[in-house]
């Protein structure tokens, strides 16, 4: 899912090709995507864009006479810029608004079509879809520390949580507490001082050079490879890989619907979290540290006649 540095671009890109301009047309291809029907897509028709910006994951187009289109990109949803009469025919293709200049168009690379677009009138109406979260970026280290121990939770889900923080998802929430050197579970509220100012710096750092790494990477172009696995990364979707930092292997735990990624020897110690369905077949086997593991995995090559190690 596109997070905070992706949504940012997207809106800098945005103001330079559809700021100022008039609709011609907002045509809607998928009925999914429209959650909101008053005011009616026709209505935008004529009207010249006034401004563009976000709510938490949301990009917020604001069109004259106090019209908003809100595109909610969920996690396979894109935008594209194309020519002014490109067509739309494809299935992934939800809708488009077109301009003289080009069209910007909405596509979903999923079947599930989560991608959302809320169609709404007054800045008031703005207000029912902006979960209330903190802008991290410009929180005071006060603010920051009392919007995640509001309540009782993993600093995981704290960060990634858009009542709490704006913007930060499963991917930049992994680079966050790596740089931290935070495990994923440990709780907000048994966070000291030092840990919490220390998670806080890596915020902004991690979500400022990568948003400035994106900037860079469009050159003027508007994003088209907007992706939440980057080989650049420390540790999301780097399963198995080795840590920049220690080398060590990146370990993944499923919880929910949800991944994390992290490195057992930077953020947990070398101990190793239970995975919920693994720690739940093996209860006892599960193994603590990576000592362990490796002390597993060359028992049961053994036990299958291969190598005692990766070594021999």
């Amino acid at each position: 899912m596109p997070e905070l540095p992706d949504i940012t671009v997207y809106v800098e890109a945005l103001q330079e090709v559809v700021a100022g301009r008039t609709l011609r047309s907002l045509e809607v291809r998928s009925p999914f995507v429209l959650r909101t029907v008053s005011p009616g897509p026709a209505d935008y028709a004529g009207r010249a864009v006034t401004g563009v910006s976000r709510i938490g994951k949301r990009i917020v187009l604001a069109f004259e006479g106090e019209h908003h289109a809100v595109i909610h990109l969920m996690i396979a949803g894109r935008l594209h810029w194309r020519a002014p009469n490109a067509s739309t025919g494809g299935k992934m293709n939800l809708l488009a608004f077109r301009f003289t200049e080009g069209a910007l168009i909405l596509t979903e690379a999923s079947q599930r079509k989560r991608a959302s677009l809320h169609l709404l009138e007054g800045r008031e109406a703005l207000t029912d879809l902006d979960p209330g979260g903190i802008e991290p970026l410009a929180a005071t280290p006060a603010a920051f520390a009392e919007a995640l121990r509001r309540e009782p939770h993993t600093v995981k889900r704290a960060l990634t949580d858009p009542r709490l923080l704006s913007g930060i998802g499963n991917a930049y929430s992994d680079e966050i507490l790596h740089r931290a050197r935070l495990s994923p579970f440990k709780l907000t509220t048994q966070m000291a001082d030092a840990e919490m100012e220390r998670l806080r710096t890596a915020l902004v750092e991690v979500i400022g050079e990568w948003t400035d790494r994106l900037r860079s990477e469009r050159k003027g172009r508007f994003p088209e490879k907007v992706t939440a696995f980057r080989p650049e990364m420390a540790v999301h979707g780097r399963f198995g890989l080795p840590c920049p930092t220690c080398g060590a292997p990146v370990q993944r735990i499923a919880y929910a619907d949800n991944e994390a990624n992290y490195c057992a020897e930077c953020q947990t110690g070398g101990k190793l979290l239970a995975d919920r369905a693994l720690s739940r077949l093996l209860h006892e086997d599960w193994p603590r540290s990576l000592t362990e593991m490796e002390e597993m995995r060359a028992g049961h090559r053994a036990a299958l006649g291969g190598p005692a190690s990766d070594q021999d």
